[in-house]
């Protein structure tokens, strides 16, 4: 409260109803700004009691945070929180001797979210008359800071891949016409040790496979020749599943499609967004190995489609989940650990994102977001303002 409003109030009694209307009046309307001010954060705002009961309580914060009561009042804060993680840690800290802290957490739901919960005590006249917990999504900031981690990794890495993969690709080529020279001298006598054939066979197929993983190795560090052209995305992923749900079927897993019924077209080359999706989709096939359900669903969120691959597989533990977008990064016994790092770079060709959210046990979800094509993006401005 202001000196003015203090001393005003000092001073109620001897005031004529005239002053006494005008000083409730500034009041109210400085009540009225800091509601209204309060309203408009995009930051979560509880100013608790002593008590730790909640005294006021703004929009931001009741969008953000997991409540599992209607009425919040009368009870501690940590009483009235659904989520386990976040109760426990408004519960620790503020009957704790710690009372300046931060906590990060992620929740998840249909709108996955990272939030950074920071608590710190109402001090008035050298007294703690309560606390005041401050909740921030930084969400799109750790997709940030993990988009650039991937970006450096790639950039450090062209500059060594021309060399390198040349370096490799012409002894491999110089192996693999030897072999071709000694296995049609050998189909020209009359017998050849079984052994033989079957070692020159091995060697041919691991030439094979080295030279597919340099390719693949330069594909994956090289710029792109994209043909981005306005398409519908259902339209990419409709024939993929279709084409692929023999497969999976087979392996016990079952597919549900929940695909927009109408989206606006996107700026997409269907050709490397097949890909993409494809590797995504063979990913969470690789961990149902004893079966299980893939969902697969598009949605518009504002302006960019969002394209949701989910699974019920083993999980992706969490201190592993930003380094599957790495190159050469895998958990498999086989695999050259580029999948996701083509994924990664053909979604980011489209000027789109992905992230991915998971918990061992419990499956994992991709979400890849592409935005609409200009044009589609102008309509929807205009249905806005229209509407």
């Amino acid at each position: 409260m202001s000196r003015f409003y203090q001393k005003a109030i000092e001073r109620l009694d001897r005031l004529d109803p005239m002053q006494a209307g005008t000083l409730l009046r500034g009041l109210a309307a400085d009540n009225d700004l800091l509601a209204m001010v309060l309203e408009s954060m995009t930051d979560g705002i509880i100013v608790l009691d002593e008590a730790h009961g909640i005294r006021l309580i703004n929009k931001a914060a009741e969008r953000l945070l997991p409540f599992a009561a209607d009425e919040l009042t009368g009870r501690a804060v940590w009483q009235v929180i659904g989520d386990e993680q976040v109760a426990a840690f408004l519960h620790d800290t503020l009957i704790g001797s710690d009372r300046v802290l931060d906590g990060e957490f992620t929740l998840e739901g249909a709108h996955a979210a990272t939030l950074e919960i920071t608590i710190v005590p109402l001090v008035r006249e050298r007294r703690i008359e309560g606390s005041l917990v401050h909740v921030e999504d930084i969400t799109e900031r750790r997709a940030e800071a993990a988009r650039l981690r991937r970006a450096e990794h790639l950039a450090s890495m062209t500059t060594l891949a021309a060399g390198v993969a040349h370096e490799i690709r012409n002894p491999l080529t110089s192996m693999s016409i030897h072999l071709q020279l000694i296995q049609r001298a050998l189909r020209g006598r009359q017998t050849a040790p079984a052994e033989i054939d079957e070692s020159l066979h091995t060697m041919t197929e691991e030439i094979r496979r080295l030279n597919k993983i340099v390719v693949d190795f330069l594909f994956a560090v090289r710029p792109m020749n994209s043909e981005l052209r306005e398409g519908d995305i259902n339209d990419v992923l409709r024939p993929l599943l279709a084409f692929l749900r023999p497969e999976l079927s087979a392996s016990g897993i079952e597919v549900v499609e929940k695909l927009a019924a109408r989206l606006p077209p996107a700026q997409i080359d269907e050709r490397l967004l097949r890909e993409a999706l494809l590797n995504i989709v063979k990913n969470a096939q690789e961990a149902m190995a004893a079966g299980g359900t893939l969902t697969v669903g598009t949605v518009l969120e504002g302006e960019r489609v969002c394209i949701t691959v989910r699974d019920t597989g083993t999980g992706i533990p969490d201190d592993i989940t930003d380094k599957i977008f790495e190159p050469y990064f895998t958990t498999r016994e086989f695999g050259s650990g580029l999948g996701l790092t083509l994924t990664y770079k053909i979604i980011r060709e489209h000027a789109g994102d992905i992230e991915v959210s998971s918990k061992p046990g419990a499956g994992t979800t991709f979400r890849v977001r592409i935005p609409v094509s200009p044009r589609a993006r102008r309509m929807l401005e205009y249905r806005a303002v229209a509407g």
